[in-house]
């Protein structure tokens, strides 16, 4: 029997959660180690568990993977979410990284200022580059590429959930996006991942961006 996933990050969403969703909708089962303190972040990094000194890292299939483009990758490609050909691939990996540079923009705001002002050009960005993206490609299909769920998909679910966090109603203007979201919402990893109790994480609120701050102080 193949040993648990164990994924080291803090107790909060970050550059994690698109891998616990990933692993979720696989319906692999994962462990969690939190770093909570500076003590723990220096013995990963004095064991060379971290190749650049970041989190997070995955222990899987025997290795330590770090980099959270390439964790999805090896994920995706293991559990067939990942297309079947190069072609399909590269679609996906354009798909997956624009909404990676979403989420990003919302993964952020906990530790910014300006609040209120990135909030306004995170909302402008999703309705003027990224929502007509896949409302257009989500006309008569159900999947974003080659018929099937990909890891772009279940990435296009996280994002469009944490905008609705953020703006209310963000979706009326893109009804093949919110379709594809109900549908999303009814696989049952996905179901499993959405009920209380779950692995999923809560948006930050100040209590993880102090324990984030406490880390990686000196």
């Amino acid at each position: 029997m193949a040993e648990k996933v164990v994924l080291h990050y803090f107790n909060g969403r970050g550059r994690m959660e698109a891998i616990r969703w990933l692993l979720a909708v696989a319906d692999v089962e994962f462990d969690e180690v939190y770093l909570t303190n500076r003590q723990q972040y220096e013995k990963l990094l004095s064991d060379g568990d971290l190749m650049f000194q970041q989190v997070p890292m995955v222990e899987i299939d025997g290795m330590k993977l770090v980099q959270t483009k390439a964790i999805l990758k090896y994920i995706a490609e293991k559990y067939n979410l990942h297309g079947k050909d190069p072609k399909d691939r590269v679609m996906i990996n354009m798909y997956s990284e624009g909404l990676i540079d979403l989420m990003e923009m919302i993964l952020v705001l906990p530790f910014s200022t300006d609040v209120a002002e990135k909030l306004e050009n995170i909302q402008t960005k999703a309705k003027e580059r990224y929502l007509p993206v896949f409302e257009k490609v989500l006309s008569g299909h159900i999947y974003l590429v080659g018929g099937k769920i990909s890891c772009a998909d279940v990435q296009l679910l996280e994002c469009t959930l944490m905008l609705e966090e953020n703006f209310t109603g963000i979706l009326a203007d893109f009804p093949n996006v919110k379709a594809f979201q109900g549908r999303m919402t009814q696989l049952p990893t996905v179901k499993k991942f959405l009920q209380p109790g779950s692995k999923r994480k809560p948006p930050a609120d100040a209590n993880y961006v102090k324990t984030i701050m406490e880390v990686f102080s000196r």
